[in-house]
């Protein structure tokens, strides 16, 4: 199969489908818009497994996504899609950038999920963006904008207390979107300790690549972690 594209987390092979795609998982590992890199051991097993777990609980909850199946242990099968040149983060606590914004004490919970667009440009760090940047970039009408806010609201809605029950708090979480052959728009790229901030929901230990950015060890162990109690 011929790589189509290659990024930090994910290489992405043609299928010989017009519709479709394979996406293979790997264990390198970056952080800081690529400043720093690693390898995180069996990353890409695990991270294929979450995501075809989450993606297969949010579809069974009305939530269109673009995975069709596991092929092995680091490999999905997903629709091509056409992606939409915005991150869109969900916030229900306060960590990370927010904390740095706004001086508020990490594990805040904050009372309504705040939600956050950035640029998907990596010569310019993925930028927070506002409504008006979004349109004078051109990345979206403000009708996909809204929608692109409610599907994300209503990811968190049904994923929160799905980890709540495995023992985990869904600090934050980046997710993509993109349109499918059909011309359907559906969540995309992967759900993930890479992509999510997930706190043990007793000790408030860290089970995410915070562990790898912040130099916290234990990186492994808690990715096999999450695995252990999402995959039970």
């Amino acid at each position: 199969m011929n790589l189509l594209y290659e990024g930090k987390a994910k290489k992405v092979y043609d299928t010989g489908d017009e519709g479709q795609v394979r996406m293979e998982f790997k264990d390198s590992a970056t952080a800081f818009n690529g400043q720093k890199r690693g390898e995180i051991a069996e990353k890409g097993i695990v991270n294929a497994a979450l995501s075809a777990r989450f993606f297969t609980w949010l579809s069974q909850h009305g939530i269109s996504t673009h995975f069709i199946e596991q092929i092995d242990p680091r490999n999905l099968r997903v629709e091509r899609l056409n992606m939409i040149g915005l991150e869109v983060v969900v916030r229900n606590s306060v960590a990370g950038s927010l904390h740095q914004r706004t001086g508020l004490p990490e594990g805040t919970a904050l009372d309504v999920p705040i939600l956050e667009f950035y640029y998907k440009n990596d010569a310019l760090g993925d930028p927070l963006l506002n409504d008006d940047h979004i349109q004078l970039l051109a990345l979206a009408s403000p009708d996909l904008v809204a929608r692109l806010r409610q599907q994300a609201l209503r990811v968190n809605q049904v994923l929160r207390p799905f980890l709540l029950r495995c023992d985990l708090v869904l600090v934050d979480f980046k997710l993509e979107f993109g349109w499918n052959p059909a011309g359907d728009l559906v969540l995309g790229d992967e759900i993930s300790p890479d992509t999510c901030r997930l706190w043990d929901s007793v000790s408030g230990e860290r089970m995410d690549k915070d562990r790898f950015r912040r130099d916290l060890g234990g990186v492994e162990e808690a990715y096999q972690e999450v695995y252990r109690r999402v995959m039970q």
